[in-house]
C-alpha cells in the first residue's frame, strides 16, 4: 500500500512539473521547421502535455484501483461548447479543415480538465502560478528588447521591431493583460501580509514581475497604435463585415439552411464565409477589399459564423456560469485569476484574438475553478464522483459523491466489494483516445515539417527535393486541401519547365513526353483533390481552373474544364473583382472578346476604382475593334495610377498607340513591358502555357461540387 501511494505521489509530481513546463513554455514556443512558427508549436506542445498527463492520470487510477472524477460547476458548460464545436465539424461542408481546426481546441478543453484532476492544494498551485507569470515575463522582456532593436533570437523574423512570440502584437497584449492582475495580486498578497518584511525576497519577486508584464504590455499597446512602418498597422475585419458575414452565414445558406443556423459552417472555416457572403460595398474599402479575412471581427461573431446558434449560445452558456461565480467573489478578492478571467472573456467577446489566447482562456478557467475549490470547500460545487462495479442485488453501476472535504467523506463505500476491473475499462478508453489523437496529431506534425522543408526546398530552385518532400507530405497526412493545391502547381511547373525546355521545333522523347504526361495528371488530380476536401475554399476552384487553362491547346476539352472550374469559384467568392477578371481572361485566351467585355464590365462595376479591370476591359474592346471605347477606359486607368510612376509610363504609351491606330497612321502592337518591372496593370493570362498537343491529350475532368458548395 506503501509503494502505491508512493507512486502515485510520483506521478502526481510528473504531472504538476510538465503543467508548469507548459505554462512556462506555451506563450514563447517557436520554430522554424513547421510551415507556421508560432501557432503550431503551440499546439504541438500543448497537445503532447495534454496526451501525457491524461495518460498518467489513468495509470495513476489503475494504481490506486478506483475512478475518481473531479466534479466542479463548469464541467457542464464546457462539455456542452466542446460537443457543439464538434457537431459543426462534423456537419461542415469542408468537413476536415474544421475537424483539424477543432482538435487543438479540444486539446485545451482537456486542458481544464486535466488540471481540475491534478492540482488538489496550494502546494501544487503555486509553482504553477510562478511558472505562467515567469512565461509571461520572458514574453514582455522579447518584446521590450524587440522595440529597442535588440534580437536574442537569431532568426531573421525576429529582427523586427514588432516581432512576437505569439506571432500577434493584438494576442500579445491580451496575454501579457491577462496575467498582469494575477501578478498584481500576488505583489499586493505578499506585502499586505508580511508587515514584518521577512518575506521581502518573495514581494520583491512579485514586484518586479509585475513591472515588466505591465512594461511590456504598455510597449505592446504603443507599438499597436504607432506601428514603425504604416504596412504594419493592426488589421481588423471592420464589425460592421463580421455581423453582415455572421448572419448571412447562419441565413443565407440555402442549400443547408437547418445545419448552417445551428451548427454554421464549420469550426475554423470562417475564410470560406467571408468570401461566399461578404457584400459589394466591401470592394470600396481601400485598404481592405483584396484581402481575405481568417478570423472575423471578433471570437464570437466567428463562433456564430462558423458554430451557428448552438455554438454561440453554448458559449455564453459557460461565459455566464463562470461569470457568476466570479462575481459572487468580487467583494472578497480571494480568487488570482477572476479579473484575469473577466478580461479574457472581454476579449473574446471583443476582440478577434486567435489559439494562443482561446487556449489560454481554457487554462484560466482551470486554475480558476482549482483556486475557487481550495477557498472554500463547497461540496456542491466541488467534489469527486467515483464510479464503482459493485456487487449489489439492483445493478451492477454505482456511482458516489465524495465530498472534497475529507471530513464529511461518505465512509459506507469502503463496505462496497469494489471490482478492480472499473480503472483498467476506463483507462483503456482513455488509452484509445490519447492513441487516436496522438497518432494523428503526430502526422499532422510531421507531415508538416516536411512540407516546410519542400517550401525551403523550393526557395533554392531544388525542384526534386521540393516534389519529393510535398510527396511525401501528403502520403503522412493526406488531408490539408492547401498541400494538394501547392502540389498541384508544382507538378505544372514542373512539367512546364520540362517541355519549355526541348529544342524548338523537335518532338520530346517518349521518355520525357511520359514524364510530361504523368505530371500533369498528377497537377489535376492533386487539384482535384483539393476541391474534394474541401468544396467551399473557392482558390481550390480558382487553381483547379488555372490549371486548365495552363493547358488549353495541350489537353482535351481543358478550355471548357477551365471555364467551369472558375465559374465555381466565381460562385464561392461573388463580389470579388478578380473572380471575374480571371474568367474573362480565359475568354480573351480563347479569342472570345464579348464574354471576356462581360467578365471585365461586372470586375468593373464591382470596383469603379480597380485600374487593373479597366485595363482588361481596354483590351478586350480594343480585340473587337471598338477602339473609342478602349480609349475611354485607357484615360481612366491613366487617372487612376497617376501616383505609380511604372504603370504611368505603360498607359501612357499604350494610349499613344491606340490614339494613333485610331487616327489610322499606324497599325501598331502594343509595346511589351520589360518583365523586370513587374506593373500591376496586365491582362490575365496563364500561370504557364504548355505547347499545344496534336491531337490534345485526354486528360481528367473537373469534380462536381456538391450543393452545398454552390
Amino acid at each position: 500500500m506503501e509503494s502505491k501511494n508512493e507512486i502515485s505521489s510520483y506521478l502526481s509530481a510528473i504531472s504538476v512539473f510538465l503543467l508548469g513546463l507548459l505554462f512556462l513554455a506555451f506563450p514563447i514556443l517557436i520554430t522554424t521547421i513547421t510551415t507556421d512558427i508560432f501557432t503550431i508549436p503551440k499546439q504541438f506542445l500543448l497537445g503532447a502535455v495534454v496526451l501525457i498527463l491524461l495518460s498518467i492520470f489513468v495509470i495513476r487510477m489503475i494504481i490506486e484501483g478506483s475512478v475518481k472524477l473531479r466534479r466542479t460547476f463548469l464541467d457542464l458548460p464546457i462539455i456542452l461548447f466542446s460537443l457543439m464545436l464538434f457537431l459543426s465539424a462534423l456537419f461542415a461542408v469542408n468537413r476536415f479543415d474544421s475537424i483539424i481546426a477543432f482538435v487543438p481546441i479540444l486539446f485545451a478543453v482537456f486542458s481544464f480538465f486535466v488540471i481540475v484532476n491534478i492540482i488538489r492544494d496550494n502546494k501544487s498551485i503555486l509553482p504553477l502560478i510562478l511558472s505562467l507569470l515567469l512565461g509571461g515575463v520572458i514574453l514582455s522582456t522579447l518584446s521590450i528588447l524587440s522595440f529597442f532593436k535588440i534580437h536574442l533570437i537569431p532568426l531573421i523574423i525576429a529582427q523586427s521591431q514588432i516581432f512576437t512570440p505569439i506571432g500577434s502584437l493584438l494576442d500579445q497584449a491580451v496575454y501579457l493583460a491577462i496575467l498582469l492582475p494575477i501578478a498584481l495580486y500576488f505583489t499586493r498578497s505578499s506585502t499586505a501580509n508580511d508587515p514584518s518584511g521577512n518575506n521581502s525576497v518573495k514581494s520583491l519577486i512579485f514586484i518586479t514581475i509585475s513591472i515588466v508584464i505591465l512594461m511590456g504590455l504598455l510597449f505592446n499597446v504603443y507599438q499597436i497604435f504607432n506601428p514603425p512602418t504604416p504596412g504594419q498597422k493592426l488589421i481588423i475585419l471592420p464589425y460592421k463585415i463580421g455581423l453582415q458575414t455572421a448572419f448571412a452565414s447562419i441565413s443565407q445558406d440555402t442549400n443547408r439552411f437547418v445545419q448552417g443556423f445551428f451548427f454554421g459552417s464549420g469550426f475554423g472555416t470562417f475564410a470560406t464565409d467571408f468570401t461566399r457572403f461578404k457584400q459589394a460595398a466591401f470592394n470600396q474599402n481601400q485598404t481592405l477589399w483584396n484581402l481575405t479575412f481568417v478570423k472575423s471581427s471578433s471570437f464570437i461573431l466567428e463562433l456564430l459564423a462558423t458554430t451557428g446558434f448552438l455554438g454561440l449560445l453554448s458559449f455564453v452558456f459557460l461565459i455566464i456560469r463562470g461569470g457568476k461565480v466570479v462575481i459572487a467573489g468580487s467583494n472578497k478578492f480571494v480568487n488570482p485569476f477572476s479579473i484575469s478571467l473577466v478580461l479574457a472573456i472581454a476579449a473574446l467577446i471583443i476582440l478577434p484574438v486567435g489559439f494562443t489566447i482561446q487556449a489560454i482562456f481554457f487554462i484560466l478557467l482551470g486554475l480558476f475553478a482549482v483556486v475557487q475549490s481550495l477557498i472554500k470547500a463547497d461540496h456542491k460545487k466541488f467534489f469527486d464522483i467515483e464510479l464503482q462495479i459493485v456487487a449489489l442485488k439492483k445493478g451492477l453501476f454505482n456511482v458516489e459523491a465524495l465530498s472534497s472535504t475529507p471530513s464529511i467523506t461518505p465512509q459506507h463505500h469502503l463496505r462496497h466489494d469494489t471490482s478492480k476491473i472499473l480503472p483498467v475499462i476506463f483507462a483503456i478508453i482513455i488509452f484509445i483516445i490519447v492513441g487516436f489523437l496522438g497518432f494523428f496529431s503526430t502526422s499532422y506534425l510531421i507531415s508538416d515539417i516536411k512540407f516546410q522543408s519542400a517550401l525551403i526546398a523550393a526557395s533554392k530552385n531544388k525542384a526534386t527535393e521540393t516534389y519529393q518532400n510535398q510527396a511525401q507530405a501528403i502520403s503522412i497526412f493526406p488531408y490539408r486541401e492547401n498541400y494538394y493545391r501547392i502540389f498541384s502547381q508544382t507538378n505544372l511547373s514542373l512539367a512546364n519547365s520540362l517541355a519549355s525546355s526541348q529544342p524548338k521545333d523537335a518532338s520530346p522523347s517518349a521518355s520525357d513526353q511520359q514524364r510530361i504526361y504523368r505530371l500533369i495528371q498528377q497537377s489535376i488530380n492533386a487539384a482535384r483533390t483539393s476541391t474534394t476536401l474541401s468544396p467551399q475554399t473557392s482558390i481550390n476552384w480558382q487553381n483547379l481552373s488555372s490549371i486548365y487553362r495552363s493547358l488549353i491547346g495541350f489537353g482535351q476539352n481543358s478550355e471548357s474544364f477551365a471555364i467551369a472550374t472558375q465559374q465555381q469559384a466565381l460562385i464561392l467568392d461573388p463580389n470579388n473583382p478578380q473572380q471575374y477578371i480571371l474568367l474573362g481572361g480565359i475568354y480573351y485566351q480563347l479569342g472570345r472578346w464579348e464574354n471576356a467585355q462581360t467578365q471585365f464590365q461586372i470586375a468593373v462595376n464591382l470596383k469603379s476604382d480597380f485600374a487593373n479591370a479597366h485595363y482588361n476591359l481596354g483590351h478586350a474592346l480594343e480585340n473587337k475593334g471598338d477602339l473609342d471605347k478602349a480609349l475611354a477606359q485607357y484615360e481612366i486607368v491613366k487617372g487612376l495610377v497617376s501616383t505609380d510612376q511604372n504603370s504611368l509610363k505603360q498607359i501612357t504609351s499604350e494610349i499613344e498607340v491606340i490614339k494613333s491606330k485610331i487616327e489610322g497612321k499606324v497599325t501598331a502592337v502594343i509595346p511589351e513591358v520589360p518583365p523586370l518591372i513587374a506593373p500591376p496593370l496586365n491582362v490575365s493570362t496563364p500561370s504557364a502555357q504548355l505547347p499545344p498537343q496534336n491531337p490534345p491529350v485526354e486528360i481528367p475532368p473537373p469534380t462536381t461540387a456538391t450543393e452545398s458548395a454552390q
